[in-house]
């Protein structure tokens, strides 16, 4: 996959540049490369400056907490970077929650194993959903984190809205 500046691989070639939850996710999964990058770069605006990536090639997971009757619940959300998640709209009906807001950087990382700034759908805990905003699941080719800051994994959309634990919904604004 030729996305920006970058020296794509195969992820399985090269699972030194992933996550530990990441590299057993992706070993089952055809299409998906990896290329390292500087650390520094990793937030959105940043890393597609200097890898000429553009927005609407960049992918964003957010992960949420979904509260109903005391039951907290996490979900991660894929949009392209050019797009926001309509959290309190369409995520929290989704979710049937009643309140619904950003998971805490803490409790991001410490529950997904990943570092801030990388976390991807690829290795959530079990029983996370992934929302997959249409426009995602549509893509050819995007450009998601890789669970740690210093890569980036590419795909096809299709291969993130056919996870199993996969929703693809109408979620940006």
């Amino acid at each position: 996959m030729a996305i920006g500046t970058l020296d794509w691989v195969r992820a399985a070639e090269r699972l030194d540049l992933l996550a530990e939850p990441v590299a057993r996710a992706v070993a089952g999964l055809d299409g998906v490369e990896v290329a390292e990058i500087d650390p520094t770069l990793a937030d959105t605006a940043a890393f597609c400056e200097r890898y000429g990536v553009s927005l609407a090639e960049s992918a964003n997971c957010v992960i949420v907490a979904a509260k109903r009757g005391g039951e907290v619940r996490y979900a991660a959300c894929m949009v392209l970077a050019t797009t926001r998640v309509d959290v309190n709209g369409v995520v929290r009906r989704h979710l049937d929650a009643r309140k619904i807001s950003f998971a805490s950087q803490d409790d991001a990382v410490g529950l997904t194993g990943m570092e801030y700034g990388g976390i991807t759908p690829l290795g959530l805990p079990e029983g996370w959903p992934v929302l997959v905003d249409e426009a995602v699941a549509a893509h050819p080719g995007v450009v998601i984190g890789s669970g740690v800051r210093h890569s980036k994994l590419a795909l096809p959309g299709a291969v993130l809205a056919d996870l199993k634990i996969a929703e693809v919904l109408r979620m940006a604004n």
